[in-house]
């Protein structure tokens, strides 16, 4: 009832002071959402986000959809992870990027195997993305995926698992100014690597889980498997013509080819010396 408690104070005072206090009390609450916005600045967003490389992530307590208790690290220990941080009223950018994430997951499974990594969506407005408004989100961008959680924290487990992050945000008259990143997590519960963008091209979220999924501690100190594994590693390649990564072959068929041509190099010289000796022994 603000507007109406300063008409009615209106009165005894002049024209002018009475233009200048309305107009106030209309555009101050707008400078300060616009100072507000000002908090964000994105170039010292991105340095933040750079310095959480490296960082380990605390094992926080969030809920699913049904509301059930996920721990972040100890629930996803052993696979590489990747988190996404979004708020459920966000109307435009948030449903975007998850959209775009979704397509991008897809491809990566498809590469990588279907439970090669895990992924969760995290909700960081506290006062309304609940379990029941994360699970709404999900099934409004169509996600169902395996292995893909959409969770809800606390205001004290938002603010340090950010700061594990380097996740900027600040409310605003919109909503929340954030910075749109998504972030990669080792095994051990470190960031390996962030990517940037509502949308973004696809290597740049697959090809740090690749070294991370055909890095296994399973496979170390087999022979046969860690073969396995380098092979996959190096083999596994980006196919620009059709935006999806495939297993691509031709290194072993140049390998083959080159070893074959040694191969016929050797038993040329190694005749031709067989030859030359027997020539230079008296009959």
């Amino acid at each position: 009832m603000p507007a109406l408690y300063f008409c009615a104070t209106l009165r005894p005072m002049s024209i002018s002071k009475s233009i200048a206090l309305l107009a106030a009390a209309l555009f101050l609450p707008l400078a300060l959402f616009a100072q507000q916005d000002d908090r964000y600045d994105a170039d010292r967003a991105l340095e933040i986000s750079q310095s959480a490389v490296g960082k380990t992530i605390g094992d926080y307590e969030l809920h699913d959809h049904l509301g059930a208790p996920v721990r972040l690290r100890s629930d996803h220990a052993g696979r590489p992870l990747v988190i996404s941080m979004i708020f459920t009223s966000c109307h435009h950018v948030c449903p975007q990027t998850t959209k775009h994430l979704a397509t991008a997951i897809e491809a990566a499974r498809e590469a990588l195997g279907t439970d090669s990594f895990d992924v969760v969506t995290i909700g960081f407005d506290v006062a309304h993305d609940t379990p029941i408004a994360m699970g709404a989100f999900a099934r409004k961008q169509g996600v169902s995926e395996p292995g893909w959680r959409f969770l809800s924290a606390s205001k004290e487990s938002i603010e340090q698992l950010s700061d594990d992050l380097g996740f900027i945000f600040f409310p605003t008259a919109r909503g929340f100014d954030h910075i749109n990143q998504s972030s990669i997590i080792t095994r051990d519960g470190q960031v390996y690597s962030q990517v940037y963008g509502v949308t973004f091209e696809l290597p740049w979220l697959v090809e740090p889980l690749k070294e991370l999924v055909f890095n296994r501690p399973s496979s170390a100190g087999h022979f046969v498997a860690g073969l396995i594994d380098r092979v996959k590693l190096f083999c596994t390649v980006y196919d620009p013509a059709t935006g999806r990564y495939r297993f691509d072959n031709s290194l072993f068929v140049q390998m083959f080819a080159g070893g074959t041509f040694i191969l016929a190099l050797v038993i040329y010289l190694v005749r031709e010396i067989i030859m030359a000796r027997r020539a230079r022994k008296p009959e």
